[in-house]
């Protein structure tokens, strides 16, 4: 219970630094657009109020997700977070979207813009703190295990992508006013980049809804956990689900009827060390023993 309040406590840590990041960047780009004379910068403001958004979610979906299991929640609050992970995965979907249908009508209509130098840098300044951002949540998310948080890490990062495209469609107008209309390109390019995230994102967040097995890469895992523990003849009715990017697992395993009770506990706990050693993002272990038939 006491690593699931620290991991909470670390995850919106995270978080609140990147909301905090955000409100910055939104005010930055959102001014340096207007002074710079540059759209591409003032539609990149916008993209960083969805991740201004997004922050939000996540701080929801993580403080309420990592509770501990009450009277009500038996098996506790992760499904929150991996709620929170899918409205993430939309957020970027729309993202995606929206970029790419402002990308394609400027292309459409070989619309371009006329930027200036401070515009140039406050696009690098983006870049940089973004992308500093995702690797900084990214790496805090893989250590709780919470996919809500890895999910807001891309979306760090798909800011910084969609600045690259600005960056370089605003020193591409510099260098040479016949290419300007590279920022539309790069942006459409971007947008799929988003888009992909984004689907990949939400179907995870669905595939846990929906209580779907993880890989057979995990289940030959925990197979191999109960093989190789002496006392045990079979197993069977091996069942994974996962939840906020956590494994629950629950099996039973045969041993000899004669067994001490003792005996077919420590042989149970045995097993558990294992799993919870040798496969990732285990958070639950469950074990039924049996006996052998008479």
């Amino acid at each position: 219970m006491q690593k699931l309040a620290r991991d909470g406590a670390e995850g919106l840590r995270v978080t609140w630094v990147g909301a905090g990041m955000n409100a910055g960047l939104i005010a930055i780009k959102a001014v340096g657009g207007v002074w710079g004379k540059s759209d591409a910068l003032i539609a990149d403001a916008v993209h960083s109020l969805s991740d201004f958004i997004t922050d939000a979610i996540v701080l929801v979906g993580v403080s309420m997700g990592r509770k501990a299991p009450d009277r009500d929640h038996h098996f506790g609050h992760a499904r929150i977070e991996t709620l929170a992970t899918l409205w993430v995965g939309i957020a970027l979907l729309a993202v995606g979207s929206l970029l790419a249908y402002q990308a394609g009508l400027d292309i459409y209509h070989h619309k371009v813009s006329v930027a200036s130098w401070s515009a140039f840098s406050v696009a690098i300044i983006s870049i940089v703190v973004k992308e500093w951002l995702y690797h900084y949540t990214a790496r805090a998310g893989r250590r709780i295990r919470s996919q809500a948080v890895v999910a807001n890490a891309w979306h760090h990062r798909s800011d910084a992508l969609s600045s690259v495209a600005v960056a370089a469609g605003i020193l591409g107008g510099i260098i040479n006013p016949s290419w300007r209309i590279l920022d539309a390109y790069a942006a459409l390019l971007v947008s799929f980049m988003i888009f992909a995230v984004g689907l990949r994102t939400m179907w995870n967040s669905l595939k846990e809804v929906a209580d779907t097995a993880p890989s057979p890469e995990v289940l030959k895992k925990i197979e191999q956990c109960i093989e190789d523990i002496e006392g045990i003849n079979s197993h069977h009715d091996l069942k994974v689900r996962s939840a906020g990017g956590v494994h629950l697992v629950q099996f039973h395993i045969i041993v000899d009827g004669a067994l001490s009770v003792w005996r077919g506990h420590e042989i149970s706990a045995q097993v558990k060390h294992c799993i919870l050693r040798d496969v990732d993002d285990v958070g639950e272990v469950i074990i039924h023993v049996d006996p052998s038939p008479r």
